[in-house]
């Protein structure tokens, strides 16, 4: 796994390093009891061992130990979950994350949606790595997300988080977390969710900055967005579909394009057997 830039993640970390070592100890456990029996009850005569009909305390183990190492398991796993998807704590900057076929458009809001958040403005990308928008945010600040799709069911990933979530139309979900000191630099993020044809053009980057440039940053933003950006950002539905009339008309023209040469090559065709017939 990448190393973790948040909070969140490390604690994602953990649980993924302790669910190994649980599972090398399993598996340790299991392979020397097969290879202890393999060796110390291997045949060593004709004659028939004595037969029993069970063994209550071997039983009882191998019913119990399964139970008690699922019941951990399940513990920390719930226990982590439930720290992961905590969004009660005042978030320092709220981030509206929408995903469409097939590139994201990120609206910086000045609270969160559920509390009537409106944007302030908006980076929006287009399919591909060149046209891949960059989402930007403060190192040592609580980021707050909300995600949502126009379309189809996307997943919204950053590896550097060591977290996922899904981007579900029609239902609004939501996380945060909080980024760590010394972790400025640039990462990637992407689609996880099969969702169309392009899904592999579903991309866009992370920058985390230090709180004095983001600052700077973000008031360059706020001085190029237009005076409603809530009416000036292109929607990312209608950016969509924008892209898939132009892709449809595209379509179109080379079929038309298509036609026209096959016509001009019957045409050709029928004046080449024109041509023959006279000479004959």
């Amino acid at each position: 796994m990448p190393e973790p830039i948040t909070e969140q993640g490390e604690r994602v970390l953990a649980l993924w390093q302790g669910s190994w070592v649980a599972a090398f100890a399993v598996g340790i456990l299991v392979w020397g009891l097969i290879i202890w029996s393999v060796i110390f009850h291997r045949k060593r005569s004709e004659q028939l061992p004595p037969q029993v009909r069970y063994n209550m305390p071997i039983e009882a183990l191998y019913t119990v130990l399964p139970i008690v190492i699922i019941a951990v398991l399940f513990y920390f796993t719930a226990r982590d979950q439930t720290y992961l998807m905590e969004t009660e704590e005042p978030a320092d900057l709220n981030v509206e994350v929408v995903a469409f076929q097939w590139s994201w458009q990120f609206n910086y809001l000045d609270d969160k949606r559920e509390n009537g958040g409106e944007t302030q403005y908006s980076v929006a990308g287009t399919p591909g790595e060149e046209g891949a928008p960059t989402l930007v945010i403060p190192e040592g600040q609580v980021v707050h997300f909300d995600l949502t799709s126009p379309d189809v069911i996307h997943s919204f990933w950053i590896p550097a988080f060591g977290f996922k979530l899904d981007v579900i139309p029609g239902q609004d979900n939501q996380f945060q977390v909080e980024v760590n000191e010394g972790t400025v630099g640039e990462y990637e993020g992407r689609c996880a969710e099969l969702c169309g044809v392009d899904h592999s053009q579903m991309l866009f980057n992370v920058e985390v900055m230090e709180q004095d440039d983001y600052e700077e940053w973000a008031a360059q933003q706020e001085e190029r967005a237009p005076e409603n950006p809530e009416e000036g950002a292109v929607p990312a539905q209608e950016a969509a579909t924008d892209e898939n009339d132009a892709g449809t008309a595209e379509a179109e023209d080379t079929e038309a394009d298509q036609q026209a040469r096959d016509e001009n090559d019957e045409a050709a065709e029928t004046a080449e057997g024109a041509g023959d017939e006279e000479a004959r």
